[in-house]
């Protein structure tokens, strides 16, 4: 069955554990961790207690990959994946979300195909690379991910589908998911406008819907050919101005995964206290 999950990454400035009970309070199966730099993400056995007491299993993590985790477990990257696939092993997460390397991590960059595979399997965990997108800057093209940003032209045997980065790159959703066929194993809902040639990199993570991406359209194929996987909703909530908003636009998220998936919610295993009045808007 497909689950229906939400990235702790779309609840941004607030902390892990009000991630957990946003997510269970608008009805999601279950959470990704974006590993940060705040302790509670490296850490299972706190995972683990926020996943049982707000009912919300860790379908996933996402490696530290962004510039503000540059030292997030150290500089060296293999190490950065492999706790990645020790922390999702130890919370009973399937699948680590890592994006393909910068070009300039020559000799993490140089292995990295090799690399995913034998984490994949020391850790017994599937790693999903995620698409991401050409840079250009000031109309110039430059290439900053290597072996490349579409893992549709790598030798992978798993990848992540995320539609803000299929929009920055002017690839058409539906057509990247059939490319990827049966290795696409994890999907980030989310929406995008704008392709990074028209003056600059902007990646938008806009609620799905409200972009041009043929989001539903994905996910009804999906559906279709009974995929199984986890669709993890990467939305950005930072500038929703208040938690009423936020919880709007996430709610508006996972009820258009549900009505395009035509899956229902799974059945929490604990019950969650309401959010909507209790938690505000505060900081790390």
């Amino acid at each position: 069955m497909i689950t229906v999950g939400m990235s702790t990454s779309c609840v941004y400035p607030l902390g892990l554990e009000q991630a957990f009970a946003i997510s269970a309070e608008v009805g999601f199966d279950g959470v990704e961790i974006m590993v940060t730099n705040d302790p509670a993400t490296h850490r299972a056995p706190r995972l683990i207690e926020l996943a049982r007491e707000h009912g919300q299993p860790i379908l996933s993590v996402h490696s530290p990959v962004l510039l503000l985790t540059h030292f997030v477990w150290g500089r060296d990257q293999r190490t950065k994946l492999e706790r990645s696939a020790e922390l999702a092993r130890e919370v009973g997460a399937g699948t680590v979300v890592a994006h393909p390397p910068f070009r300039w991590q020559q000799g993490y960059a140089e292995q990295f195909l090799d690399i995913v595979r034998e984490v994949s399997a020391a850790y017994e965990v599937t790693v999903a690379v995620e698409n991401m997108f050409p840079w250009k800057i000031a109309g110039r093209s430059m290439k900053a991910y290597a072996p490349g940003w579409d893992p549709s032209t790598m030798d992978v045997d798993a990848a992540t589908l995320d539609f803000s980065h299929a929009s920055l790159s002017g690839r058409d959703s539906l057509e990247l998911a059939r490319a990827l066929d049966s290795r696409l194993r994890h999907v980030h809902l989310c929406d995008g406008s704008r392709a990074s040639d028209d003056g600059g990199i902007f990646d938008e993570h806009l609620v799905p819907g409200r972009g041009v991406e043929p989001v539903a359209a994905v996910l009804r194929e999906l559906a279709s050919r009974d995929w199984s996987g986890s669709v993890i909703a990467e939305v950005n909530t930072k500038k929703a101005g208040s938690q009423e908003l936020r919880l709007a636009m996430l709610q508006e998220t996972v009820d258009f995964a549900r009505s395009a998936l035509a899956v229902p919610r799974v059945a929490p295993s604990a019950p969650a206290p309401s959010l909507r009045t209790t938690i505000g808007t505060g900081h790390h």
